[in-house]
């Protein structure tokens, strides 16, 4: 690796944790550990953690709320220049945001096997017919950031909770 790359590499660990803080605030909640932030040339301009439960909407996953903390922060729901740092592989809808606002490059940390949008399921960022390419790294701080979702449903079921996720659930031996 050349000095530009550790730099960038250094970089993207600095913002993922903060993505991470941001997860963490979600567990407190009883929302699924998943945070997000933008950042906007070195700054972060937006936030957002897993919120679906607490605001009854399907859609308020961390990347959209953090999209949208950055869209009224810098007054354009297109957010060209942009990075999005997120704990977990986006999924389709987000995935599908984030091409919608323009995002320049998207860093997540642990793969999601049961709907990722970047390879895991199916591979939205690489469909050449849209218009909009973003570029994306995946795997910064797996480990901890895959540790936060496997504690989490973890401590869920050996608390008797339902997770939310069936397949989960039925792991636990739960009717759902």
């Amino acid at each position: 690796m050349n000095a530009d790359a550790d730099a960038r590499a250094l970089e993207d660990e600095f913002f993922m944790r903060e993505a991470i803080y941001q997860a963490q605030a979600a567990a407190c909640l009883g929302e699924v550990p998943v945070g997000a932030i933008v950042v906007c040339e070195k700054a972060i301009v937006g936030r957002g953690f897993n919120s679906p439960i607490g605001d009854q909407d399907p859609s308020a996953h961390a990347e959209i709320v953090a999209l949208r903390d950055a869209a009224r922060r810098l007054g354009n729901y297109r957010l060209p220049g942009c990075e999005l740092f997120v704990t977990l592989e986006p999924c389709a809808m987000c995935a599908g945001a984030l091409l919608h606002a323009r995002i320049a490059r998207v860093i997540y940390g642990a793969r999601d096997p049961k709907g990722g949008a970047h390879g895991s399921v199916l591979d939205l960022f690489a469909e050449e017919k849209l218009n909009h390419h973003t570029r994306v790294v995946g795997g910064v701080l797996a480990d901890a950031c895959g540790r936060l979702l496997s504690d989490f449903f973890a401590e869920r079921r050996a608390g008797g909770e339902k997770t939310g996720d069936p397949q989960e659930d039925k792991k636990a031996g739960e009717d759902v």
